[in-house]
């Protein structure tokens, strides 16, 4: 029984000395200064080194078998087109297969189907962007008469997200800054940061739809420049 007691006196005392403790401390450090929450955004801008397209094959025949049986021929040349051009396997995947009825409309009749139309679509990413308009031509001349894109982006972002995230940081501290000085104050220090969403800036994707290839010079693409930025909610502590 008294070694309990004395286990418990131990225990005790130790609280109160951690209360004590917590509860020191110079009055300055409990005591906030005038809190200010600022947003910001950085941004920054390099020239994009991916592409991504999207292209298949669109078939129409009387049977649906035989729309099938074409389009899977026509495929078959396309996927082998791909791969001569350089892309690798795992930058090729299968977006969709579709088959569908195709109907003759008259008025005061009811619609009949007078064909089948088949379709296979691929997604391909193109890492070599000096490529790109090869790729594309060589696409067309092996049967792909359906192609959407391309669409740019960068392939490792961080470094560039990492300059937008300092052009971000260094805006806030200027604001803060500024309110320091118009209030007579200082700023003491940065109290929390958060970071919201952040990614690359919208590209609008061009629709193209061909027949068949064309026999003229190579087509021409304009990477341009792709974007991040980086939203940051900072809070800072001013002081007199």
């Amino acid at each position: 029984m008294q070694r309990t007691l004395k286990l418990f006196s131990a225990g005790l005392l130790a609280g109160l000395v951690a209360f004590t403790t917590g509860c020191g401390g110079d009055n300055k450090s409990r005591t906030a200064g005038t809190l200010v929450s600022i947003s910001a955004q950085g941004e920054a801008s390099q020239a994009p080194d991916t592409a991504n397209l999207s292209t298949g094959v669109i078939t129409e025949a009387d049977s649906s078998n035989e729309a099938m049986r074409a389009n899977a021929e026509q495929m078959d040349k396309l996927m082998k087109a791909i791969k001569k051009a350089g892309i690798d396997e795992k930058d090729v995947q299968t977006s969709g297969i579709s088959l569908n009825p195709r109907y003759d409309y008259q008025t005061n009749r009811e619609r009949e189907i007078v064909g089948y139309q088949a379709r296979n679509t691929v997604n391909i990413t193109v890492r070599k962007l000096d490529e790109l308009s090869k790729v594309i031509d060589a696409l067309t001349a092996d049967g792909a008469n359906q192609l959407h894109g391309p669409s740019f982006s960068i392939a490792e972002p961080e470094p560039l997200l990492a300059e937008a995230r300092e052009k971000a940081l260094q805006q806030a501290q200027a604001r803060a800054a500024s309110y320091a000085e118009s209030l007579g104050t200082k700023v003491r220090r940065i109290v929390s940061i958060s970071e919201g969403n952040q990614g690359g800036m919208p590209r609008p994707m061009v629709r193209m739809e061909m027949a068949a290839a064309k026999d003229s010079a190579s087509t021409p693409i304009a990477p341009g420049e792709s974007s991040v930025s980086v939203n940051l909610e900072l809070v800072f502590e001013l002081e007199k």
